[in-house]
């Protein structure tokens, strides 16, 4: 089955004029229903996250100023969030969702979360609309749970996952792997196992070849047993933050080239769908929504 993390939560309002498209979130399932890409029944709705789970992957005391609101204005302008309880739990349910995602990935091959992708969330903090780590919760929680031994976060929104590369920086069970836009958010880069910095402007050729030549030798050399996918869109030539210059074909032979390979490997993929910030909505949806068809041809 190809199940789907989706919740109202996700749909958090936030003020008017506010840059971070939380539209999208609604956006996307409506499209897939609508084009018949998926069913009600791929969808599951997530729970919240419980706090002795979230401990494994961030510390007591943030976990604690998030839950009373009590984060210092000046860290809380670094999150980009207005914070609210709402918010706190809206964070809670995205990254339950994308642990329960790689519950099902273990059990049919893929599965993917609408929201996610919050790699700019440390242990002991947030920023960059991120408040809590998604990949490296569910990375934390499947290693906990003894589901797999080594597992590779790949990281393909267009912004460094430095949240996640600090995280598992001395934890060799999770190999971390960020390409991303080098001059762009954030500008003090954390040190993945592999990053791969883009220079702005880079288009699909090179983009594509990079990719085909590191994404396989990483895959041979650390043999993963799940793969975490964060397929943000904030590649394209038509993102207004992302600086490079990206069509959505070679969005799509990106996707193709992590989906092909984890199913020819056998491996396991959650997938989270990470940053889009083109000025059109439309652009954002159809781009995200063309990741989700990839996958369902590749693996169903």
């Amino acid at each position: 089955m190809f199940k789907i993390a989706f919740s109202p939560l996700y749909q958090h309002p936030l003020p008017a004029g506010h840059r971070f498209p939380m539209e999208k979130y609604e956006l996307i399932p409506k499209q897939l229903l609508y084009e018949g890409i998926i069913t009600e029944n791929d969808l599951f709705e997530p729970k919240l996250a419980q706090t002795e789970d979230i401990l494994h992957t961030h510390t007591k005391e943030y976990i604690e100023q998030l839950e009373n609101l009590s984060i210092d204005p000046s860290h809380v302008r670094r999150i980009g969030f207005p914070l609210s309880k709402e918010l706190v739990e809206r964070e809670k349910c995205l990254i339950q969702g994308t642990l329960d995602c790689a519950h099902f990935a273990l059990q049919d091959g893929i599965s993917m979360n609408i929201a996610g992708g919050t790699h700019h969330a440390f242990a002991n903090r947030g920023e960059g609309f991120c408040l809590f780590n998604d990949m490296a919760f569910a990375a934390n929680m499947l290693l906990v749970q003894q589901k797999v031994k080594r597992i590779l976060i790949v990281d393909l929104d267009v912004h460094q996952g430095n949240g996640t590369a600090a995280i598992f920086k001395n934890d060799e069970r999770v190999f971390t792997f960020s390409m991303h836009g080098g001059d762009n958010y954030p500008f003090h880069k954390e040190q993945s196992d592999l990053d791969i910095p883009l220079r702005a402007g880079t288009e699909d050729k090179e983009y594509l070849n990079l990719l085909e030549k590191h994404f396989p030798e990483v895959i041979n050399k650390f043999k993963p047993e799940f793969i975490f996918y964060l397929c943000g869109v904030d590649v394209l030539t038509s993102d207004k933050l992302g600086k490079l210059n990206l069509s959505m074909d070679a969005c799509k032979k990106r996707d193709e080239l992590i989906f092909k390979t984890a199913k020819t490997k056998q491996i396991p993929v959650a997938c989270a769908m990470g940053g889009g910030y083109s000025p059109r909505i439309s652009d954002i949806v159809d781009a995200h929504c063309q990741t989700f068809k990839v996958a369902l041809n590749i693996f169903f």
